[in-house]
């Protein structure tokens, strides 16, 4: 079994993170989509990010598969996802 440590290390290697102001470039110029995945109980405390589409964490890997049935459309386009 892979440990923590290890599956963030394996993950770090396959994304490219951004700042927030990087973030909201791509957004704002080259139409990338922001995904919020946090807890709605952070976005009440925390606030929203604007232009952001929220998706629950717990339920992501549902709402990217085609196959699923809670599939959500928006993740068939053609452009760029930001998770955050």
């Amino acid at each position: 079994m892979k440990s923590v440590a290890d599956m963030i290390a394996e993950a770090r290697r396959t994304i490219t993170g951004h700042s927030p102001e990087e973030a909201q470039r791509r957004r704002d110029d080259e139409g990338a989509l922001i995904v919020d995945i946090r807890d709605v109980r952070e976005l009440q405390r925390d606030g929203v990010v604007r232009g952001a589409m929220h998706a629950p964490r717990g339920m992501l890997e549902f709402w990217v598969d085609p196959q699923s049935p809670y599939f959500k459309p928006v993740f068939a386009e053609n452009r760029e996802f930001i998770f955050y």
